[in-house]
């Protein structure tokens, strides 16, 4: 078998480090660094670029360089407005069964969550936000019900979303909207009110990307070379 290449090491490299959110939507790809990591030089990084921006994973934006590509704002869009609506029927489902220790767990995350915020770390604060509300689904009585809210938090992954690795001012938001729906549900809220709640503050964080997303659009697409520059 022959040996890895040094552009397969670094096309698998900044690959894995995609996948796995290391390297979030709207990162950027500093080729220089990138070489330094893996004790190459920029030739092999660029050509595992390339190969990663014909895959459109990887895009690359005159003045701003290689980054990595945001989320397909259909496809976003899509998969957030239907999670929006199960995830918010869920946790109003689930809300008379939700225990006093739940409520405790699902604050005490909240909490870890607002921490965060301090030295603000996306991936982190993602991971911590699906901790916190499955807190509040996962005893949904309705087994259809939750096996949409997987497929939609699944799906997330798939676009490989951390949104508030590039609205940031968004998490801190998200913080407070979470003690809001505890509350509610803490006090017995009518059903309709808690599903409310939690479906804006779905949404409130689908308006944010979509924002930034109509702010950040290319103005033009970059000749394949641009990427040697």
């Amino acid at each position: 078998m022959s040996a890895e290449s040094k552009s397969q090491q670094a096309y698998r490299f900044i690959r894995e480090r995609i996948d796995d959110g290391r390297y979030v939507p709207g990162y950027r790809l500093v080729l220089a660094q990138i070489a330094g990591e893996l004790e190459v030089s920029v030739v092999p990084v660029r050509e595992a670029i390339r190969r990663l921006e014909a895959e459109g994973l990887v895009t690359f934006e005159k003045n701003v360089g290689a980054q990595v590509a945001l989320i397909k704002e259909t496809e976003y869009l899509h998969t957030m407005q239907t999670l929006a609506l199960v995830e918010g029927f869920a946790t109003s489902l689930t809300a008379p069964y939700v225990t006093a220790e739940q409520i405790a767990r699902a604050r005490a995350i909240n909490e870890e969550m607002r921490r965060t915020l301090e030295d603000f770390e996306p991936h982190r604060f993602t991971e911590l936000n699906l901790e916190f509300h499955a807190v509040l689904f996962e005893g949904c009585p309705n087994p259809h019900v939750l096996d949409l809210v997987h497929r939609g938090w699944n799906r997330m992954r798939m676009l490989r979303d951390s949104s508030f690795s590039f609205v940031p001012g968004r998490a801190r938001a998200s913080v407070e909207e979470h003690e809001r729906i505890v509350e509610l549900i803490e006090r017995g809220a009518d059903a309709l009110e808690i599903e409310l709640a939690a479906r804006r503050h779905r949404t409130a964080t689908l308006d944010a990307v979509l924002a930034y997303q109509a702010d950040h659009k290319p103005a033009t697409t970059p000749a394949p070379e641009a990427v040697a520059t």
